[in-house]
This record gives C-alpha cells, structure tokens and sequence, in this order.
C-alpha cells in the first residue's frame, strides 16, 4: 500500500513528505486511515537522534486514531468503518512470559516499536503515525470507546498510558496521597488520572507559575520545589511521586517527601541520572523506580476509563504542514498541553 508522510532524513534538517510503502495486508492485520496523530516528545528526541539510535528515513508517531479500511481474512474483532487507536507498539513475540500476562511492552524478545522497529517477519523498518494510512497486527489495535472525542484522543495512546500504569501498579485509590512532578503534556494527564482515581494529588513545581492550571485540573495542592520551608514542611507526605520532566533534572529533593514505603516513578526522562544518596531510601525504605507504557489490556482499560470519566488531554490541532514549527515549540515548553495532528491535512499519495 503506497502512503505518504512526513519523515526525518537526518537528525538537522526538517521534516518534510516522503511516499514509501506498507506492507500488504497479512491474514491478521488491519489497514486504517490514519486522522488524528498525536506529537510526542519522543517523536522529537527519536527525529533529531538525541538518543543516538535514529535509522533515517523516519516516520515518527505513535499516537494514532485511524478508521479501518481493510481487514485479513482472518481477522475477526474489526470491520471497516470502526474507529481504532495504535499506540506505541505493533507486536511482540505473543510467545513469553510477559506476553502472555499482558504486558507486551516487556517482550523478552522485545516489543517491535510503532516506528524505528524492526518487522518480525520481514525485518523491514517500521514507520509511524504522521502518515495518511498504517497496516498493523489486529492484536494491536485498540477500540475507540463510545463518547470519546477522536480529535483529542490521541495524546491518549502514549501520554495517557504512560501516565495510568504507574498509578494502576502502585494501586492509587481513594485516599492515596500522590504527587505529579511537571505539569506538562504527561503531569496533567497524571493529575487527571490520579483524580479520577480518587487520590489526594499535589503537583511539584519549580515556582508557583502554574498553581492555577494545576488547581484547574483538580488538583488539590501545588508545592513550589524552590521553596524551602513548603518542601520541608512536606516530608514524609505522599505515598507516590509520578515524575514526569522529560530531561535530566535532579532526584534529590524528592525522596524526602515520599513516606515510609513511598515510591519515586520516574516516567518522563529516558538517560543518566544525577547520583543520588541512599540515606532516604535506607531511613524510610523508600524506592526509585521506572515504568513505561502499559500492555494493551491495560491500554484498552485506560481508554474505557477515560470514557467513563470524560478524562481527556488538552490539545493544539495543527496541519501536519506545520510539524516542524510544533517540534520548535515543544523543545521551548510553548504548548498546553500536546499537539495533535489533523492528518486530513496531508495529501494522499500519487496514484501507481
């Protein structure tokens, strides 16, 4: 299937249109047209290979809501015409440990990534979202719920599952007392979630610049990190910490307002940490932590929870024209809260 999307070609120059192909349906696969993609921060750090394992050409984009166009014969949950969501995987060996208890994210063999992967069976490059069509493994498509706005939705498929796992495995419940580091494109998916969830919820920030947006969102408190007499006011009160900035920054501060058993998930920055002290870890038995995305149960759970409590991202609609620019904007903080592509706004491919 011959589509058209907009790649990287090195790590310096723009994002600009590139026809490629996808690969023919296979039995167990779905092809989509592809109308909403979110942009996330990856997308650019993979783009401009900050993590030194970019392979061009690149379609990036991993927040994906499509209409099916096309089904394998052997596909049996889709037809065409239903709305689905890609996140960010297409497959995984289906034969693990982890795979069979749902968490492909953790494929002993790997998961195979939206873009930038390797196809299991042909071993050719994978490409992402910012395209007008994708073919995916059925097993890997999500259903969109019933109510939820598929223009905004997207941001949902990284943002939001990256977000929810680490407050599903740490069991944040009512009464819960967890704290959001940033309150960007993650922070206020989490703080959404963590209220939903019936938790107490305090955001971190350097100033007090967006007490506001954070009270807006609902969140109970704001703790200015620059404040030295507000952070030791608050040691020992929260349960979980959810850190969410998405560069290197230093863990310290934070280990001390975790109580006794509390955990520090880091789940925005990818990379070397400052080095960190074991005294509060030790004295309160305290952890650091990582998590990812979740399996695609608990993704699909995610989205029937976002229906039912109407959770949504705050989103800036752009052409995909204008990627490059959101690229620029995203690197400076100068968006509330994600962008999402209108991919209606992208050309279909010249005909054969």
């Amino acid at each position: 299937m011959k589509t058209i999307g907009y790649a990287a070609h090195d790590p310096q120059s723009p994002l600009t249109p590139w026809e490629f192909d996808r690969r023919t349906l296979r039995a167990d696969d779905i092809a989509l047209d592809i109308l909403y993609c979110g942009v996330c921060h990856s997308d650019l750090h993979i783009a401009r290979n900050h993590w030194g394992v970019t392979r061009y050409p690149l379609v990036p984009g991993h927040e994906i809501i499509g209409r099916v166009i096309a089904v394998g014969e052997e596909v049996s949950g889709y037809r065409v015409g239903d709305h689905v969501a890609v996140g960010c995987m297409v497959d995984s060996c289906q034969q693990c440990d982890q795979c069979h208890q749902g968490e492909e994210q953790f494929c002993r063999q790997g998961m195979t990534s939206t873009y930038g992967g390797r196809d299991r069976i042909t071993g050719e490059r994978t490409q992402g979202g910012y395209a007008r069509q994708l073919v995916v493994r059925e097993k890997f498509a999500l259903r969109m719920p019933d109510g939820l706005d598929l223009a905004r939705a997207a941001p949902l498929l990284c943002a939001g599952i990256t977000t929810y796992s680490p407050l599903r495995t740490w069991q944040v419940g009512p009464g819960s007392r967890v704290a959001i580091v940033g309150l960007g494109g993650l922070g206020h998916m989490a703080v959404k979630f963590a209220v939903a969830m019936g938790a107490q919820v305090t955001v971190l920030g350097r100033t007090d610049a967006k007490a506001a947006d954070a009270t807006a969102l609902g969140a109970t408190a704001f703790l200015a990190t620059n404040d030295a007499e507000a952070m030791a006011a608050a040691r020992a009160s929260f349960d979980l910490i959810v850190d969410t900035i998405p560069v290197q920054h230093d863990l310290k501060p934070y280990l001390p307002l975790l109580d006794i058993d509390g955990t520090l998930a880091v789940i925005g920055q990818i990379g070397p940490v400052d080095s960190l002290t074991t005294v509060p870890l030790i004295s309160g038995r305290r952890r650091v932590a990582g998590s990812a995305i979740g399996g695609i149960a608990q993704t699909q759970e995610m989205l029937e929870f976002c229906a039912e409590h109407n959770i949504l991202p705050e989103c800036e609609m752009i052409p995909m024209q204008q990627i490059n620019e959101a690229f620029d904007r995203m690197e400076e903080g100068d968006v509330r809260y994600r962008f999402v592509i209108d991919m209606a706004s992208l050309a279909q491919p010249s005909a054969d």
